[in-house]
């Protein structure tokens, strides 16, 4: 029946039930924010393999886009050498694709690198669910520049947006919006001190991640 219907009214009818079923099934959602070089990729890594979340890296989704070479994708290659920020639709529509691919087989999702400005996190509520909580991974200026600037030296694959000029923007974009995200969700936040070792810094967020689970009657 759907191939004989409008495209349009197909989204919005898979949408609808997506956030239906999303909302009734009391599945966590944590936005897990933090500066390029963070470690939050690593603590997402570790989250996954005890909790057994689902992880969505906004940044990765991008760069598939990206690297399947199609219109949209050749689009947001541009930007992103720019360091400049791709529209809240595109981003909300990669996400929802792959939350709905993942529907039925996770404990919980990650949101890794979103809301990225202060009207996307309102929206993800509105169209999807509620976030339950906020992992925010604080790391001075200078720990951020160091960590991508090694990562960089080290990796065999250069991406478009690790080049020094392109980071500084990226951290100014990024200080821009991240205090105007946070503070509209005072009880959610978690920030979490990113500067340790990765072991000192995830027995930080199991505390976290295990209060969730409790408070949603969900176990460990």
């Amino acid at each position: 029946i759907s191939s004989v219907l409008p495209t349009d009214y197909v989204q919005k009818a898979g949408l609808i039930k997506l956030v239906i079923m999303i909302r009734d099934s009391n599945v966590p959602i944590i936005w897990v924010l933090g500066g390029p070089g963070c470690g939050k990729g690593t603590q997402c890594a570790k989250i996954v393999a005890k909790y057994n979340f689902s992880h969505f890296s906004t940044g990765d989704l991008l760069r598939d886009e990206v690297a399947s070479g199609s219109d949209k994708g050749k689009e947001l290659q541009e930007m992103m050498k720019k360091g400049l920020l791709v529209s809240n639709e595109t981003v909300l529509k990669l996400l929802e694709a792959a939350m709905t691919k993942a529907l039925g087989g996770t404990v919980g999702y990650l949101i890794d690198g979103y809301p990225r400005e202060p009207a996307q996190g309102p929206e993800f509520e509105k169209f999807i669910a509620p976030v339950d909580i906020i992992l925010y991974f604080e790391c001075s200026n200078e720990t951020l520049v160091a960590r991508i600037m090694k990562r960089a030296s080290e990796s065999a694959t250069v991406r478009a947006d690790d080049n020094e000029e392109t980071l500084k923007t990226r951290i100014a974009t990024f200080r821009e919006n991240t205090e105007k995200i946070l503070v509209q969700y005072p009880t959610q936040l978690r920030r979490i001190n990113a500067e340790r070792a990765p072991e000192e810094i995830f027995a930080e967020v199991e505390k976290s991640i295990d209060e969730l689970l409790a408070k949603k009657g969900k176990k460990a």
